[in-house]
C-alpha cells in the first residue's frame, strides 16, 4: 500500500493529496468527547463519507496519481550491515532454488522444449529419470511445465526428503498427488544403500526401454553418486562400498575415486547414456564442485568415460589394494577394456548437458543484488578451498589491505604493499588460479574516485582439521577466525587499522546446513572477539575445540548465526565482505 501525508497523519491511499484540499480528520474536535467509541468511529465514517462524496469531482480534478517509490539508497541505508549481507546471501541462494533454476532454464513453445539456447520437438514423449538431494524440488518444477508430454518418470532422492519439505512447508517441491514420477528414497548418512540401490535399477530399466522417439530428461544434483549405486555383476554393493572406503582412507584423490568407481559401475561414467540410446538425452545439473567437472557430478553418468580399467588397477596397485580386492572386483577389472577412441565419443551426439545452477550462477546474482544495494562490487573467485585457518587469513589480509588503501588513499604505501605480496603467497600455496586479486585493486580505484563501499564476493569449500570434539562447521569456523585476524590486527598496530570503517564479513553453506548444526553459516566483525571477552567468553578455547556453533549461540544472544533452514540446495559456500566509510 502506497501513503501520504495529512496534517502529520499517515493516510493510505494511492495518490498525493492537494495541498487545498482539507479531509476531515477522524478526531476533529466538533465531535462530542463523552460518545462510546463505536458511535465516535461511526459518525466519524458517516461525515468522511459525506465530503468525498460532494467534492468527488475536486478530488478526480486536484488529485494526481503519484507512486511513491524508496530509492535503493534510502532502503540501503535503513538496513543494517548484517542485513545487508544476508540479504545478498538469501539472492544467491535464491537464485539457485531447484524451483527457481528449472523456471529461468527452461519452457514450452508449442511442442518445443526450450532450454537455455536449444530446441527440442516434444509430443507426449518424455521420460525423467533424476538422483541427488536437490532433485524433488527440480522434478516438481519438470512435472509443472511439463504437462501431458511427461510419460513417466524414477528419482532417486535422499531419505526422509519428501517428510522434511512437508514439514517446513515447501510445497511446491513436492511432486502432484496423482504424479507419473515414481519417488524412491535412499541413500541413508549420505552413503549408498539397498534402497538407492532399488532405484537405480528402476531408472536403469526406464532408459533401457527408451526408443529413438523419446526424450530422456536426467536430473542432477549433489548426492547423486549415492543416490545411483549400480555396480556391474557379480560385483555387489557392498563389495564396491568396501573399496572405496579402503581408497579414501589410504588418501586416494576424488579424481581417483571415481575413476575406480565408473569403471565398477552400470550407470555411472556414460552408463545411463548408453543405456539410453538412442533416445534423445537431455541432462540438467545442479553442480556442487569446484570448477564444474561435469566428471565429478554423480560420476558423470551422460559423459562418456576417458579412463579405462587399466587406469582402475593402476590407481589400486598405487594404494597397495590389488591383493585385498573382493575376487568379484578382480573379475571385473580384469575383462578387457580400453580407452575411448574418438568416434566412440561422437557416439553421445544424443547427449546434452547443461549446468542450471551452480556457485557462479549464484555469485552472479549477489552481485547483482549488492550493486542494487549502492555497493562497488567484484566477484574474486568462485573456487576458494584449502584449510579454513589459511583461507581466514587471505580474507583478513584482504580486509586490512583495502582499508590501508582507502584510508591513505593509494596502494603505494608500505602497509599495503606488504599485505599484498602476502596474499600472493596464500594464493599459491592454496593453488586459487582463480582468485582474482587484480579485480579487487580496480574496484578500490573506482572506489577511491567515487567514495562509494565495496563488497567483495566468492565461493567454493573448505576443510576444517579436527583437533576438538565440539560442535561446529567450516563456514561458521572461518568466520570466527577471521574476526581473530582482525582483532590481532587491531592489537599489533598503535593506531585502530579499521577506525574509519564499517567491516563485516558473512561465510555460509548455500545449503542452509553448516556441518552437524542447524545454522549456515556466520558473520564477523572488528569489535567481536573483544565484545566475547567482555561476556566472558575466550574465542580461542572455541577455535581449539572445533567449538565455533557453541561460541556463536552463546554470544551476543545467538545474532551472529546465519538462520535459512534447509534449502534444499547446494552449490558449496559463499563468502561475502562489506567495507563502508563511517558515517562522521
Amino acid at each position: 500500500m502506497l501513503f501520504v501525508t495529512q496534517s502529520s497523519r499517515v493516510l493510505p491511499c494511492a495518490v498525493e493529496v492537494n495541498s487545498s484540499l482539507v479531509i476531515p480528520n477522524d478526531h476533529d474536535e466538533t465531535i462530542p468527547r463523552n460518545k462510546c467509541a463505536s458511535l465516535i468511529r461511526m459518525v466519524c465514517s458517516f461525515r468522511r463519507y459525506l465530503w468525498l462524496r460532494s467534492n468527488h469531482q475536486l478530488i478526480s480534478k486536484n488529485w494526481q496519481p503519484k507512486i511513491f517509490k524508496m530509492s535503493a539508497s534510502v532502503i540501503s541505508r535503513e538496513l543494517s550491515l548484517k542485513q545487508k549481507c544476508l540479504e545478498i546471501f538469501r539472492t544467491a541462494i535464491n537464485s539457485v532454488l531447484p524451483q527457481n533454476i528449472i523456471k529461468n532454464n527452461i519452457s514450452m513453445e508449442g511442442n518445443r522444449l526450450l532450454i537455455k539456447n536449444q530446441s527440442f520437438p516434444i509430443h507426449n514423449n518424455v521420460h525423467v529419470a533424476g538422483f541427488g538431494k536437490a532433485v524433488m524440488g527440480m522434478a516438481a518444477a519438470v512435472e509443472q511445465i511439463l504437462g501431458d508430454h511427461l510419460v513417466q518418470g524414477v528419482i532417486s532422492v535422499p531419505l526422509g526428503i519428501q517428510k522434511v519439505l512437508r514439514l517446513a512447508g515447501k510445497e511446491e517441491m513436492l511432486l502432484r498427488p496423482q504424479t507419473k514420477i515414481q519417488v524412491q528414497e535412499g541413500a541413508q548418512h549420505n552413503l549408498p544403500d539397498d534402497n538407492a540401490l532399488k532405484a537405480a535399477k528402476r531408472i536403469h530399466h526406464l532408459a533401457e526401454g527408451l526408443t529413438e522417439n523419446d526424450l530422456l530428461l536426467v536430473l542432477i544434483s549433489g548426492g547423486g553418486s549415492a543416490l545411483l549405486p549400480a555396480p556391474i555383476p557379480p560385483v555387489t554393493l557392498e563389495e564396491k562400498l568396501y573399496l572405496t572406503k579402503q581408497l579414501a582412507s589410504k588418501g586416494a584423490t576424488i579424481q581417483e575415486l571415481n575413476t575406480v568407481r565408473k569403471s565398477l559401475s552400470l550407470l555411472k561414467g556414460g552408463g545411463l547414456a548408453r543405456a539410453a540410446y538412442p533416445a534423445q538425452v537431455v541432462s540438467l545439473i545442479l553442480s556442487d564442485i569446484i570448477g564444474d567437472n561435469l566428471e565429478f557430478i554423480a560420476s558423470g553418468p551422460t559423459l562418456p568415460n576417458l579412463q579405462s580399467k587399466e587406469d582402475s588397477c593402476k590407481i589400486l596397485s598405487k594404494y597397495n589394494l590389488v591383493s585385498s580386492m573382493p575376487e568379484n572386483v578382480k573379475e571385473v577389472l580384469s575383462q578387457p577394456s580400453t580407452r575411448m577412441h574418438q568416434e566412440e565419443i561422437q557416439d553421445y551426439a544424443h547427449v546434452f548437458n547443461f549446468i542450471v545452477g551452480s556457485n557462479a550462477i549464484a555469485l552472479e546474482e549477489a552481485k547483482c543484488k549488492s550493486e542494487s544495494l549502492g555497493y562497488i562490487t567484484s566477484i574474486l573467485s568462485t573456487g576458494v578451498s584449502g584449510d579454513v585457518t589459511t583461507v581466514a587469513r587471505l580474507f583478513s589480509l584482504l580486509i586490512r589491505y583495502v582499508c590501508s588503501v582507502l584510508a591513505v588513499h593509494g596502494s603505494q604505501c608500505a602497509q599495503a604493499s606488504s599485505l599484498k605480496d602476502e596474499m600472493l603467497q596464500i594464493i599459491g600455496s592454496l593453488q586459487l588460479p582463480d582468485f582474482r586479486l587484480d579485480s579487487c585493486l580496480e574496484l578500490l580505484e573506482n572506489a577511491l574516485s567515487s567514495g562509494k563501499p565495496l563488497c567483495l564476493l566468492a565461493g567454493g569449500e573448505t576443510t576444517v582439521q579436527l583437533r576438538g570434539r565440539g560442535k561446529g562447521g567450516r563456514n561458521q569456523e572461518m568466520a570466527l577466525r577471521v574476526a581473530v585476524e582482525l582483532h590481532q590486527a587491531k592489537s599489533m598496530t598503535p593506531h585502530d587499522p579499521f577506525a574509519k570503517h564499517e567491516i563485516v564479513f558473512l561465510s555460509g553453506g548455500t545449503d542452509g546446513q553448516d556441518g552437524p548444526t542447524e545454522a549456515a553459516g556466520g558473520f564477523a566483525y572488528t569489535e567481536m572477539v573483544e565484545n566475547a571477552f567482555r561476556e566472558g567468553l575466550n574465542v580461542e578455547d572455541f577455535l581449539n575445540n572445533n567449538d565455533s556453533f557453541t561460541f556463536f549461540s552463546k554470544f551476543n544472544k545467538g545474532a551472529d548465526l546465519i538462520m535459512t533452514g534447509l534449502t534444499s540446495t547446494n552449490v558449496m559456500d559463499v563468502q561475502a565482505i562489506i567495507i563502508q566509510p563511517k558515517e562522521t
